[in-house]
């Protein structure tokens, strides 16, 4: 079973400018160092221009495999500052490349480590950054007395509802939080009395997009 964590779903640009220095930064979703150096590259290529082409990325739930690069500018004032953000806001799984077009003006150490991460700041604050949790599928059976207790409880804790099937009696499947398995069973079978029939399932790694439920695969290194 995978860990809770915070990871990058859906990527974005952002942008500063420091003493008519431009600072862009593009983020990305990666799940391996192969690509992380492809979306490295690419971006190279489109600012093929640029004095600059820093970049950082971790992957893994526990950041396994980190990797940052000052590209040209002073040792330690770029691809680890950036790196630094990542791993402070707790982001896996993500890349960024931080470009930057010289405005004729040198920023300094202290300058360039705020610029580039403060770039990367604003490339996270337009990016879609989710949390990943661990889930069990959860089999409910019971008879329609029961259904609207059963539906209460699922409301108050937030338990989502994967399937239905609405017959002679009800069958529903529910995608429960691992942390909350235990007590959210407990509250069906005393809310019921013990008529409830609960069938452990499958685990399902899963995140919510505001009030979208995304069912992740399990195929992202842990």
């Amino acid at each position: 079973m995978s860990e809770t964590y915070r990871f990058a779903y859906e990527g974005g640009v952002g942008e500063l400018v420091e003493k008519k220095s431009r600072f862009i930064a593009t983020v990305t979703p990666v799940t391996s160092e192969e690509e992380a150096l492809r979306f490295i590259e690419q971006t190279k290529k489109k600012y093929w221009d640029a004095r600059h082409n820093c970049t950082a990325f971790t992957i893994g739930s526990r950041h396994q495999l980190t990797r940052c690069s000052d590209d040209g500018e002073p040792a330690g004032t770029a691809g680890r500052p950036m790196l630094d953000v990542l791993l402070k806001e707790d982001i896996h799984n993500v890349a960024v490349v931080v470009t930057r077009y010289f405005g004729g003006t040198l920023l300094g150490t202290g300058g360039l480590v705020r610029a580039y991460s403060g770039a990367v700041q604003e490339g996270l604050r337009s990016s879609v950054i989710l949390t990943r949790q661990s889930g069990v599928r959860l089999e409910i059976r019971t008879d329609y007395t029961d259904l609207g207790k059963i539906q209460y409880l699922m409301g108050q804790e937030q338990i989502p509802t994967l399937a239905s099937d609405y017959t002679d009696s009800v069958y529903l499947e529910a995608l429960v939080p691992v942390r909350q398995l235990e007590s959210f069973c407990n509250a069906l079978t005393e809310g019921t009395a013990g008529k409830v029939s609960l069938t452990k399932g499958d685990p399902c790694d899963y995140a919510l997009n505001g009030g979208e439920l995304l069912l992740l695969d399990k195929g992202e290194p842990v």
